[in-house]
């Protein structure tokens, strides 16, 4: 499987206080690092997926993923918070880390759902949590996350 996330893929202490500015900062990043070209259009496929329903999951962690004709190659961003985030979730508890999930739309059935899927049950281990939540170096979290997908 591709190497889908890399150092340069992981943010910490983002200031966000916001879902909004949260998916803002995501969309802005898609673009920089060269992985869609429209960063409109990256936040209305962010903020259309938030609208199905929240992708805020349990004990303080979000999956906010997007399918977009503006996503040029499937990506995987991980951020770190500075502070809680106010983003609806399961457990109505504040986000701390999000792992955004994008993929090109023609992908939206395969690629997307396996990794969602993957990460998905990687939250439900409290070593993982724990590990992502308790790690500050880009590189060791790049590798975290990057485990759950081979």
């Amino acid at each position: 499987m591709a190497d889908y996330v890399k150092s340069s893929h992981v943010f910490l202490d983002n200031p966000a206080k916001n879902v909004d500015e949260a998916l803002e900062f995501l969309s802005k990043k898609m673009v920089e690092l060269g992985y869609a070209d429209d960063e409109k259009a990256m936040l209305d496929a962010f903020k259309a997926r938030e609208s199905e329903g929240t992708t805020g999951m349990m004990d303080g962690f979000a999956i906010p993923h997007a399918t977009s004709d503006a996503i040029k190659q499937t990506a995987v961003l991980l951020v770190k918070f500075a502070g809680d985030i106010e983003w609806e979730s399961m457990d109505k508890k504040p986000i701390k880390v999000a792992i955004a999930i994008c993929t090109p739309r023609e992908e939206k059935g395969t690629t997307h759902l396996q990794l969602l899927s993957e990460v998905a049950i990687m939250l439900t281990k409290e070593s993982f949590r724990s590990d992502l939540l308790n790690c500050d170096d880009s590189e060791k979290l790049a590798a975290i996350i990057e485990g759950c997908f081979k």
